[in-house]
């Protein structure tokens, strides 16, 4: 028997746990025809078949599955070597990070940051977008780690809940500060139509005022900010965002008597197979997202 690879046994434990090669293959980043070739190296080098091959996927034989006992083992050592022993300075590989705009406009940059410093020849993607494209592109395995409103209700996905990020109304200066606000009368800027925090706002304003309510959704925020701050109407929008340009007196905060929901948000990636510098970073997000709470 020719020595074992693991490279071989990390394959054949994707293959096991997704029953699929394709999938397989799009989760380790490569062609079909190399997890293909991996599987057949290694069942070479055992001597035995691992897998029944069928049209309804790979089901495993009974060696097979004794070899996924000891192939988690090995999975196991290998997280705790990189965990524990591997420089985090020699660390050379790409995070496909996707965020929504929110984290974008707040601590991403803190966020990326400290990974760089961890992990100085990691290499960043970011792609910035509503949270529902996200999701798909983290269950289609486009991007690493998503950090977006959440969390993911999926079985392959392991999620680190971040803070709330709290809302507020904000209307640009002038008038008497007790001048009441008619929320049912004026254009409120707020989240892209098909987000989650405009059709709750959406339901919360139908509620107290009627269909009739004008809202100005838009994927920008920072959109939003500038057409209150013109006086075009107000906003519903996050508070952390909306502080600076309140200090800076562009911006005032209003009390109409009811604020909307806060936003959830979590850092989201893949369960299987696992990845433990995305683990790393998404508890890295937590800690970031904790010191700007």
């Amino acid at each position: 028997m020719s020595r074992l690879k693991l490279e071989h046994l990390r394959t054949f434990l994707t293959v096991a746990r997704l029953k699929s090669v394709s999938r397989a293959a799009e989760a380790l980043h490569l062609t079909q025809p190399a997890v293909t070739t991996r599987i057949k190296a290694l069942e070479d080098s055992l001597g035995t078949a691992l897998f029944d091959r069928s049209a309804t996927g790979m089901r495993l034989t009974k060696r097979g599955d004794m070899l996924l006992q000891y192939a988690e083992q090995f999975q196991h050592l290998s997280e705790l070597v990189e965990e524990h022993v591997v420089d985090p300075s020699g660390v050379d590989r790409l995070m496909r990070l996707g965020v929504s705009e929110t984290i974008a406009q707040s601590w991403l940059p803190d966020f990326v940051g400290a990974l760089h410093k961890k992990y100085p020849q990691l290499k960043i993607e970011i792609s910035v977008d509503i949270s529902i494209n996200l999701r798909e592109q983290l269950l289609g395995r486009e991007i690493d780690l998503a950090i977006l409103l959440g969390p993911i209700s999926d079985y392959t996905i392991d999620n680190v809940i971040l803070p709330d990020v709290a809302l507020g109304w904000f209307r640009a200066p002038g008038g008497a500060p007790d001048d009441p606000i008619d929320l049912s009368r004026i254009p409120i800027a707020t989240y892209a139509r098909n987000t989650r925090p405009y059709r709750e706002l959406r339901a919360a304003l139908f509620e107290r005022f009627g269909p009739d309510v004008s809202m100005f959704p838009s994927s920008s925020l920072s959109s939003c900010f500038r057409m209150v701050e013109a006086g075009l109407g107000v906003g519903a929008l996050p508070i952390s965002l909306g502080l600076p340009l309140e200090r800076e007196g562009k911006l005032v905060r209003f009390d109409p008597g009811w604020t909307p929901k806060p936003l959830s948000f979590s850092a989201s990636y893949l369960g299987e197979p696992r990845n433990h510098l995305v683990e790393t970073a998404a508890k890295m997000a937590d800690q970031i997202a904790r010191q700007e709470v």
